[in-house]
């Protein structure tokens, strides 16, 4: 009869799977980056961003259903962490999206992820908790390398700005996340929470794009809009939320700078190469990660 893992072992396995699903969720991130920006360029993103987000509520929540979580939906504290999570990913999208249209796409990517260097900062004032050393050197390491990889070149105006609102809120959306499931690892609640979370999004953007060139999508736009409601909202999402109630919210932060690296690699693909200096970038934040998340701790 073979052994039981101690619970040492079967702790770091799942500590192990928490990583893989954050990486994962950072992959599928970036694998989208082709079809939404090619989409955006069809339809208003508002009523975009309510189809992929109400694709993703309805198959997280049928999931929820199908594992019997679907009674976690009435207990109060979930129904207040996804609100408290939900809010601030909503406006991170709108600000992101509208960013869009005052800056490039480079531009914005590396303003986005400076939610890795906002997560420890405000975890640090707003819940009193300071990161590891090693993690800020991989913080300060991942930072440089994303704004190699998106062409060393910033301009700060009102596309910047917007931006980088969007920026704070989606670190703001990472620690609500941690105070939500962070200290309750039950699984049915961590999908519960992620089904809320994504209803609020969906239900923010759903209303005003009546009002913002409605829902007369062309067939490629509506794919797009499905497809990355089932590859970002419902699998990547709950993805992230699953892994960050072991990973913790800095290092879910650092291990999303994945999904800029991830949208390069597919850009290459269909035509935008990288070159030296984005190549360059890629490697640095790879680097940050492994200096976080591999070099041995004091602790």
């Amino acid at each position: 009869m073979a052994e039981r893992p101690t619970a040492g072992v079967a702790d770091r396995r799942e500590l192990v799977r928490a990583h893989l699903a954050v990486v994962l969720a950072a992959i599928s991130f970036g694998s989208t980056f082709i079809p939404v920006q090619d989409a955006i360029h069809r339809v208003d993103p508002v009523p975009f961003l309510g189809v992929r987000f109400l694709t993703g509520t309805v198959l997280l929540g049928l999931f929820l259903a199908r594992i019997g979580g679907w009674s976690r939906l009435r207990q109060p504290a979930v129904i207040r962490g996804g609100l408290r999570a939900g809010v601030p990913l909503l406006a991170g999208y709108l600000l992101q999206t509208f960013g869009l249209r005052y800056t490039s796409t480079p531009v914005s990517a590396f303003i986005t992820y400076l939610l890795v260097v906002f997560v420890p900062v405000l975890g640090a004032f707003w819940l009193g908790r300071l990161p590891q050393g090693r993690v800020v050197i991989g913080v300060v390491l991942a930072t440089a390398g994303l704004f190699l990889l998106t062409g060393a070149h910033l301009h700060v105006g009102l596309g910047e700005w917007l931006t980088l609102g969007c920026a704070v809120t989606f670190a703001v959306n990472i620690l609500e996340i941690d105070r939500a499931v962070g200290a309750n690892p039950a699984y049915h609640d961590v999908v519960a929470v992620a089904v809320v979370q994504l209803a609020v999004v969906a239900t923010g953007c759903l209303l005003p794009g009546f009002f913002l060139g409605g829902y007369q999508m062309p067939g490629s736009a509506l794919g797009a809009a499905v497809y990355t409601g089932v590859a970002c909202s419902a699998l990547a999402f709950g993805l992230q939320v699953w892994g960050q109630r072991r990973v913790g919210p800095t290092r879910t932060a650092l291990l999303l700078m994945i999904e800029p690296v991830t949208a390069a690699i597919v850009g290459s693909i269909y035509g935008q190469p990288l070159g030296a200096t984005g190549l360059a970038g890629a490697g640095l934040i790879l680097v940050g990660i492994l200096v976080a998340e591999v070099v041995p701790s004091r602790d």
